[in-house]
């Protein structure tokens, strides 16, 4: 700093001389420390805040040259002035010089000199400290923009915003948002590492503009977190449309510059991420409608049984895709399916749609699930040509608990009764292969058993095999709950992931 705001050091053994040096720093409006030896030189610039340090060569204790090569080696941001009575020659100064002083005085030295030569070494180190500060901070918002264009979901993209606001300017930050649904949060951090958190918050956003504006707010108006005392906060909003609410990105005054660059630029970038993210859950929330519409809206009544079912879609960071399931009565038999279409996307749900409807026909027609699954399959391979699917399908007469089923490349069935899990294997090429088929399969479930079909969201993983995952889910499938829905769930909690990356079908049916 220069002027009244500057620190300046001045360390000679000296009293008289360094009376004289304090008096005209003083005099010139600089906050003048003292030091009569180097090993107190150090003490000092470790613990107070100098700006700059007058340093005589000659002291009792250490060489003024080793004292400035020290203090460069720990602060190399701190101007060091040598001045010296007696090592005046060329030499004395070609080695002040190079080891790292950034100016040398040899006396007699006139006042006016000293006054200049410390405000000409200020004014080259406040334009580095600035540099500098700015270069760290735009590293940090280009890490930010990263982080929260990288964010799966929306309570995670404030989460990175408000960590990378606190570690951008070394302070508390809050930066708050409307989601898509309309509730304002804000994603807060303590300080730089802090471990941010989410919290609701409401703001009154009348007159707020598009564009990006600042202003400088009382603290207790944006009371989220401990705000150093004394000083004000600055606030910066990010208003990208007219029928958006804005982004506010809240900080400390102290921390800013004139202009407040980085903190307009950081509240665009984290707006911008904010409306891609609402885009995105508008865009997810009406797929995921879609993709639940195609669905069963209800499960048939069936004596002797109990039916239960499940269905998860992927996570909001992942599209839709195309996992169906198919419970129903026909001619005294009912009908189970269950089924995947390779991909995740809309397209793959309108896919998945048109196989359901068109199984449901063929299924109304009285054909066994082997002829409905090669009628399916020259459907596919003619009108949906490049599409894959998987596909089970079995037909369960209640009475007696014969099934009849087959399979198109899907995960085996699982039976689990009285504690024993067993896997029915019917290996099948997919729908959209030209193949042989093997015939349909047939046997009985006995009476308190569970048959549960899924779909591969369930189990695969990873950092796993099929072969873990099936294993997983064969421990857990061994106890079957009283409550066949409490069941499907405790799969889904147990097996599936805290964020779903692919969508989860599961169905179980219980023979009483």
């Amino acid at each position: 700093m220069v002027g009244d705001q500057a620190t300046v050091l001045v360390v000679d053994d000296s009293r008289t001389k360094r009376y004289l040096l304090v008096s005209w720093l003083t005099r010139a409006g600089f906050v003048v420390r003292e030091a009569e030896t180097g090993t107190e030189a150090l003490e000092r610039v470790a613990t107070d805040p100098i700006d700059l340090v007058v340093l005589d060569v000659r002291l009792p204790d250490l060489s003024g040259f080793d004292v400035c090569e020290r203090i460069k080696a720990d602060h190399p941001a701190m101007p060091v002035i040598h001045v010296s009575a007696h090592a005046v020659d060329v030499v004395d100064r070609a080695q002040g010089l190079t080891r790292g002083a950034d100016a040398y005085l040899a006396e007699p030295i006139e006042p006016e000199e000293l006054v200049a030569t410390a405000h000409a070494v200020l004014r080259y180190y406040q334009a580095r400290q600035r540099a500098e500060l700015l270069a760290e901070r735009l590293t940090g918002l280009a890490d930010t923009t990263v982080a929260v264009h990288a964010a799966p979901n929306f309570a995670r993209l404030l989460e990175a915003a408000a960590a990378g606001a606190a570690d951008i300017f070394k302070s508390p930050a809050a930066v708050i948002a409307e989601t898509f649904d309309g509730d304002c949060l804000a994603g807060i951090a303590a300080g730089p590492g802090a471990k941010p958190t989410i919290v609701p918050w409401v703001v009154d956003d009348t007159g707020v503009p598009t564009g990006a504006t600042v202003r400088v707010n009382d603290p207790a108006e944006w009371g989220l977190v401990s705000w150093p005392a004394g000083d004000t906060v600055t606030v910066a909003a990010a208003r990208l449309r007219e029928d958006r609410a804005p982004l506010y990105v809240v900080v400390p005054s102290a921390t800013q510059t004139a202009r407040t660059p980085v903190l307009v630029q950081l509240a665009q970038a984290v707006a911008s991420a904010v409306e891609a993210q609402r885009s995105f859950d508008e865009e997810h929330r009406i797929a995921v409608t879609l993709q639940r519409s195609l669905l069963p809206r209800r499960l048939p009544e069936v004596a002797g049984l109990d039916l239960a079912v499940r269905y998860e879609p992927a996570s909001a960071q992942t599209e839709v895709g195309g996992d169906f399931y198919e419970l129903v009565m026909l001619d005294g038999h009912l009908l189970v399916a269950i089924g995947d279409v390779a991909g995740h996307s809309l397209h793959a749900a309108t896919v998945m749609a048109e196989l359901r409807h068109a199984m449901r026909a063929y299924a109304v027609e009285g054909h066994q699930p082997g002829v409905i699954l090669d009628r399916l399959n020259e459907l596919m391979r003619t009108l949906l040509r490049n599409e894959l699917a998987t596909l089970c399908i079995l037909l369960l007469h209640p009475p007696s608990g014969r099934i009849r089923l087959a399979s198109a490349g899907h995960l085996p069935a699982l039976v689990s009764v009285d504690g024993r899990v067993n896997f029915v294997q019917h290996s099948a090429p997919l729908l959209g292969v030209r193949a042989e088929r093997p015939d349909d399969l047939e046997f009985v479930l006995p009476a308190g058993a569970t048959l549960v079909l899924y779909t591969d969201g369930l189990i695969e993983r990873r950092d796993a095999t099929i072969d873990e995952g099936l294993a997983a889910l064969a421990a857990c499938a061994a106890r079957v709950d009283d409550d066949l829905d409490r069941f499907c769930h405790r799969l889904l909690v147990e097996l599936a992931p805290p964020e779903i990356q692919d969508d989860v079908a599961v169905v179980a049916v219980r023979r009483r």
